[in-house]
């Protein structure tokens, strides 16, 4: 069985990476299973640090189909062009692809063109907004796939509701938590916390990736001078990424506020993998926008707050540690108040996020080739 797994982006990676290493250890027993790992982007990607593969503990993709564009549209176009060709060339039984991006969407249409096994891991998630491009990727990659790869008990039910058939959908659990239970024991912790001298967990932890967040300047600068209110002097580590970096950094210099050593809300380089790891599994709280970052706090029971109305991995709010507060700067800085002071609510982990989901996957893939092969 030959297996293509396609990444659009740096996140990607952490997701893939558990399923990568099953396969290696299926070869490893004497089955007859490989993969390709597809990088939608460029080689030069700055997002994929040198560690990144080797934190992951996975080699570098072995093909990069070079696009690199903003408006999404002519992404998804560049991506079907470009992964159409290498289908071409390479035999392929089944095509794995990730999440929710405009390149995940455009991989999927042109597997199911070729006629090829689609597996969608991270399926049946929803935000129920139909004017997000997301959702709709979503939808269209759910809708093509054969193999619906889900997290939990809500993301089968999205799925079923909108007419998947139940042998399509399988509950292989969280894959991010494979991940994070593979490393958790190789977290590194990052140089910043021992050159602000921080023992413990006295800090909070910021991350900014969404663009209409950031775009949104005025109520942006509203969020943050509350969070930095609300923090009772604790340091606020953020090591933003290009455009966010840029953007926060320009709105506290307008306030005459520091970002750097010794200033409240610390703005550092991005992290490793492992380094970041280190500083969400130790902080005090998270502030974020990410799903991924919450899904982190959550397992690492460490209390988090999401600038966002809505979850996609509402597991992190019913059962985890994760609270949404939207885009109110008030609202937030209540939590933040909260968090400080220690007035959280209880949380656990989780059901199946125990590790295992990049196994049940490959089982099942496996399985499914020796159906094939019986008939």
């Amino acid at each position: 069985m030959n297996i293509c797994i396609v990444a659009g982006a740096r996140p990607n990676f952490i997701k893939v990476a558990p399923i990568v290493r099953a396969i290696e250890k299926a070869q490893a027993e004497g089955r007859a299973i490989s993969y390709e790992l597809i990088y939608a982007g460029r080689e030069d990607d700055p997002t994929l640090e040198p560690s990144l593969f080797d934190d992951l503990m996975i080699k570098r993709p072995s093909t990069f189909l070079g696009v690199d564009c903003r408006n999404l549209n002519e992404l998804t176009g560049q991506v079907m062009s470009k992964f159409e060709v290498y289908l071409q060339q390479h035999p392929t039984d089944v095509v794995i692809v990730v999440d929710d991006l405009a390149s995940t969407m455009a991989a999927a249409i042109v597997t199911k063109k070729q006629g090829i096994l689609l597996a969608h891991l991270v399926a049946g998630t929803r935000s129920f907004d139909i004017q997000m491009p997301k959702e709709i990727n979503r939808l269209v990659i759910d809708g093509l796939s054969d193999l619906l790869f889900t997290a939990g008990t809500g993301s089968n039910t999205n799925a079923s509701r909108e007419g998947a058939e139940l042998s399509k959908i399988y509950m292989v659990g969280n894959i991010l938590m494979d991940t994070l239970r593979f490393n958790y024991n190789r977290l590194q912790r990052p140089a910043i916390l021992d050159k602000l001298q921080l023992a413990g967990s006295d800090y909070l932890a910021f991350t900014l990736n969404r663009r209409a967040l950031i775009a949104n300047r005025e109520n942006l600068g509203r969020m943050i001078d509350r969070m930095l209110d609300q923090a009772a002097g604790l340091p606020i580590i953020a090591p933003l990424r290009q455009e966010a970096a840029q953007t926060v950094r320009q709105l506290l210099a307008d306030r005459k506020q520091a970002v750097g050593e010794g200033s409240q809300l610390v703005l550092t380089e991005p992290l490793s993998y492992l380094e970041f790891g280190y500083l969400i599994a130790h902080a005090k709280g998270v502030v974020t926008d990410s799903g991924n970052v919450a899904e982190e706090a959550t397992f690492d029971s460490v209390p988090c707050i999401t600038l966002n109305s809505y979850t996609e991995h509402i597991e992190t709010v019913k059962t985890g540690s994760n609270v949404l507060v939207g885009e109110d700067a008030e609202v937030l800085g209540q939590a933040v108040a909260d968090m400080v002071a220690g007035r959280w609510k209880k949380c656990a982990v989780p059901e199946r996020w125990d590790g295992r989901s990049a196994e049940r996957i490959v089982q099942i893939l496996l399985e499914l080739q020796n159906e094939s092969s019986n008939n």
